[in-house]
């Protein structure tokens, strides 16, 4: 039997944008977290490298902003991101009060007495990346998850699919306002109902899209595809970040080797040893993501080779331990010595930069509904996202997303009445084996036909394969109970139309988005914004 629940704030996501905004509300509301999987899941717990922001003495603010203008190629908002850093050191303060063990600096001398080590990333001209070791993703959302489970009126529910945003609009109804959603309940594979006054999407990207990836399995491109269904505009889906170095071999899934390795002086490496990264720019290792990943690639389709090294040998073994003992660990359990040995890397799929358009306070197109995190579009990563600017996004707009909330809180009432989920008409499946057919295949030709370097032809063999999965899923979703795989792949499906709609709009190779077709850069700087049929009526 289904159920109807009612809260303040629904929030779909259980990472670092989800929980920084739940705690910061006031203790008064009546919140609900929730996770399609386990609490840890997402992609926060994975996050190894940290958390940048200016709080080095020697370091401004000027010069992080331009540090991201120029890893973004000219498409970054500029007003976003000076937003973004002007409030980086507040957020950093934050997790601090939070309690989150970030690694101290014995040797420090800084004269405002900050103890924290800073290091450096690619893309950055200082050491402005705060971490915990290797692991700060998991040193964050551990801290940050028990602070939620000691506050009273946040509620955390696992296993918990959001189906869609229930609108006024989709409800007939005058106006636009989100009421909040409908959400599957893998235990008891029911549909349930939320109401909220605010519903926030914190759900994460889209790189599962992608054969090869970084990402855990819940980074569906849930929110994005909601959104958009809803009626919200989404921007620059085309650039997605592939992270240069992750960890190759049979048994390693998504396991990813820090862009510190790189900061602290690892080095790429052919399999006769050869360095090549100098060929491709004059920054070498320290190059930006998308740069790494393109030389990556053209050195293995130049050889034919299953994958490059990443050699920080060379370190003492001591360092090398107490910086990355994540790393060390998991590469030990592998046979690889990384104190000894080069580790196997290839690119794979790693961050959204486009999403859900957002303003400074995360509000949507939609009223009542917010969008924070990976899943939103800010402007902040332009066509590239600079190294750990990631994170800070989600503590900077968490933040600014509650205070809005607060603000509205007076004139927002609990919407009533919320038609249950309609299941009435659909039967069990008995053919799950064209879900996992088709979730393969959309996967398989996203990173042969839209991956790291793109054409007009292979964007256009995708947009045909894509819009004929589009139609076999509808036809499947309108005649079976829905479960946690069939979403999903709807979701995904959607989202993947989107990038390539995307890609196939930009005539050019600016950042992330490389086609032999356009080898060159406008000289303008554009977003691609797309809007859905619905949008503006």
């Amino acid at each position: 039997m289904s159920q109807h629940f009612q809260h303040d704030v629904l929030v779909i996501g259980s990472g670092a944008a989800g929980l920084t905004l739940a705690l910061t509300l006031p203790s008064h509301l009546k919140i609900v977290v929730l996770s399609k999987g386990n609490l840890s899941n997402g992609s926060t717990y994975w996050a190894q490298g940290g958390v940048a922001a200016v709080l080095d003495d020697t370091d401004t603010i000027d010069s992080h902003v331009q540090d991201t203008l120029v890893a973004g190629a000219g498409l970054c908002q500029e007003d976003a991101v000076r937003f973004t850093v002007e409030h980086s050191r507040a957020a950093i303060q934050w997790l601090i009060d939070q309690g989150v063990p970030f690694t101290r600096d014995d040797k420090s001398d800084h004269e405002d007495g900050f103890e924290y080590h800073l290091t450096r990333e690619g893309g950055h001209s200082h050491r402005r990346i705060i971490h915990a070791a290797d692991a700060t993703g998991a040193a964050i959302f551990n801290t940050l998850l028990e602070q939620a489970r000691q506050r009273p009126n946040i509620e955390l529910l696992e296993q918990r699919v959001a189906v869609d945003l229930i609108t006024e609009r989709k409800l007939g109804l005058e106006g636009q306002r989100c009421l909040g959603a409908y959400v599957l309940n893998r235990g008891t594979s029911e549909v349930d109902t939320f109401h909220a006054r605010f519903t926030i999407l914190a759900s994460g990207g889209a790189s599962k899209v992608y054969l090869y990836t970084s990402n855990p399995d819940g980074a569906c491109g849930d929110g994005i595809a909601m959104a958009w269904r809803a009626g919200c505009r989404v921007g620059n889906l085309e650039f997605n970040q592939f992270h240069p170095t992750c960890l190759y071999h049979p048994q390693a899934k998504s396991f990813l080797i820090t862009e510190a390795v790189r900061g602290e002086g690892g080095l790429l490496k052919l399999p006769n040893g050869e360095r090549f990264m100098q060929r491709f720019d004059e920054r070498a290792e320290l190059a930006p993501r998308d740069v790494v990943a393109r030389a990556i690639d053209h050195e293995m389709k130049r050889l034919g080779i299953d994958c490059v090294y990443l050699d920080i040998s060379h370190k003492p073994a001591e360092f090398v331990k107490s910086h990355f003992p994540t790393v060390y660990e998991r590469c030990l359990d592998f046979g690889i010595d990384i104190t000894r040995q080069p580790i196997p890397v290839v690119p794979a799929a790693h961050y959204t930069c486009g999403g859900v358009v957002v303003d400074q306070h995360g509000r949507t197109d939609i009223p009542g509904l917010y969008a924070i995190g990976e899943t939103s579009f800010t402007g902040l990563h332009g066509a590239n996202r600079m190294a750990s600017n990631s994170l800070l996004e989600c503590f900077v707009y968490g933040h600014s997303a509650a205070e809005d909330i607060v603000q509205q809180l007076p004139d927002v009432t609990m919407p009533e009445n919320l038609p249950t989920w309609d299941a009435s008409q659909v039967t069990d499946s008995d053919e799950d084996v064209i879900i996992a057919h088709n979730w393969d295949e959309l996967r398989r030709f996203m990173w042969d036909y839209v991956g790291i370097v793109r054409t007009n032809k292979r964007l256009q063999r995708a947009q045909h394969r894509v819009r004929l999965l589009l139609s076999e899923i509808d036809e499947f979703y309108s005649n079976y109970k829905v479960s946690r795989d069939l979403i999903e792949l709807r979701n995904l499906a959607q989202v993947a139309e989107l990038i390539i709609r995307s890609a196939m709009l930009r005539h050019e190779s600016r950042g992330l988005h490389y086609t032999l077709d356009y080898p060159d850069q406008l000289p303008d700087a554009r977003d691609t914004i797309l809007a859905p049929p619905t949008f503006g009526d």
